[in-house]
């Protein structure tokens, strides 16, 4: 057991290296010095624990003791008898403190979920002020939803961590400034078509053969692991069919009912399956924009796919949609700045309505456009009939020209943040 500890925690001996810097670290680090917990949630493989190094690594740099920072991550099989009760977390303290002879300050404990009953131990640790900041992470957004996390209200705050955006990649690539943008653009259109094709994971977007292979064992392990065997599905390959269906129709209008007739099943299961899904964070739902609840709840909705590599590798295509694709990157662009989405659909089409800091953006979607069908793609911001603060019809490389009060804008000049 000291041995994997001593493992777990090398930063003891020096710092983490070859780390990309994530945007949400200055948030994460502006919060360092509240007391609350701080919970990072987010889909497997998307950085927390990197998050968590980098951290680590930002304590070091400002002379925190680096033997009393304690990591641990409970995904590592040999915890399994430590996970099988909170109360076993206690050796985990005892035996840093002895192996170092240094009171342990800051603990980081990542993919918390693996460990029975977590809560109590957490909310023991942080009422008695035992640990001067605890940071944990999972990867179910029902983290903090049941009866016993109800324990921690109050107590904690959180972050969502997603695989990398576009102006992080091109960060990746050197692409560091609006100069560097504009001479490198070939290369700045060709990294928005890898993400259409295998999204942002980082492990994918540094690798160069097996991309495919790796986002189905992604795909594989999010399945059996943070939907299977967290919410104890009995019927795994009626479960994965499903899945599978719901991937494939992404960016389409459904209702429940439609979903059932189409599958065979029934409503209640249609809408037990999309919480579980979009409890792992493979998929989210997005609602018709309405000033009215009780309309958005009744309406038709639409599944979107939280990274475009499991939605351009797993789902049943006989060829590449490149208009659904692009539309889903959109979309997880959009997620990954904080924007409230929506979708309008009802005298008109408008694919996004976004919200953020009380501004209203409706955008529309159009990975190539032309002559043909420019009408059609600027006549749903048109015609709106409610006020937006900006209107923008966003495409893969189209010239940035304004029709009337509509922005025409590229995907890799709009998200580039540079």
């Amino acid at each position: 057991m000291e041995g994997t500890i001593i493992k777990h925690n090398p930063h003891w001996k020096k710092r983490y290296q070859n780390l990309l810097k994530r945007d949400i670290l200055d948030n994460v680090v502006d919060k360092l010095h509240l007391r609350q917990i701080e919970v990072v949630k987010g889909i497997r493989r998307s950085g927390k624990t990197s998050l968590l190094k980098l951290l680590i690594n930002y304590l070091m740099e400002n002379h925190i003791e680096p033997k009393s920072i304690l990591y641990i991550n409970f995904d590592d099989p040999f915890f399994a008898e430590i996970c099988c009760d909170s109360k076993n977390l206690y050796k985990l303290l005892e035996m840093s403190e002895k192996i170092t002879d240094v009171k342990v300050a800051y603990l980081f404990l990542d993919e918390i979920q693996n460990v029975k009953r977590w809560e109590k131990f957490i909310k023991t640790i942080y009422d008695n002020e035992l640990i001067k900041k605890i940071f944990i992470t999972g990867s179910n957004a029902s983290l903090l939803d049941n009866e016993y996390t109800k324990l921690l209200s109050g107590r904690y705050l959180q972050d969502e961590v997603m695989p990398l955006s576009y102006s992080e990649i091109l960060k990746l690539y050197n692409i560091t400034n609006r100069f560097e943008l504009i001479d490198k653009k070939i290369q700045a259109l060709k990294l928005v078509e890898e993400m259409m094709l295998y999204g942002s994971f980082f492990e994918i977007t540094k690798e160069p053969k097996y991309k495919r292979e790796l986002l189905v064992n992604y795909y594989e392990t999010i399945i059996l692991k943070d939907c299977v065997s967290e919410h104890n599905i009995r019927d795994i390959k009626g479960f994965k069919e499903i899945a599978h269906f719901f991937i494939s129709n992404a960016t389409n209008l459904y209702s429940y009912n439609s979903l059932a007739k189409a599958i065979g099943s029934n409503d209640n299961t249609i809408k037990q399956y999309i919480e579980i899904l979009k409890d792992s964070y493979l998929l989210n739902e997005l609602k018709q924009y309405s000033y009215k609840l009780k309309e958005q709840i009744k309406s038709k909705k639409k599944f979107y796919v939280n990274d475009n590599g499991l939605l351009a590798q797993i789902s049943f295509n006989f060829s590449k949609n490149f208009g659904k694709l692009f539309e889903n990157l959109v979309y997880t662009e959009l997620k990954k700045q904080n924007y409230q989405i929506y979708f309008y659909n009802k005298e008109l089409e408008c694919d996004f309505i976004v919200v953020k800091e009380q501004k209203v953006i409706a955008m529309q979607i159009c990975y190539m456009l032309n002559k043909q069908n420019l009408e059609r793609e600027i006549n749903g911001l048109k015609r709106l009939r409610f006020d937006v603060d900006k209107k923008i019809l966003l495409t893969f490389d189209n010239e940035n020209i304004t029709i009337d009060d509509i922005e025409v804008l590229s995907f890799w000049d709009y998200f580039a943040k540079v």
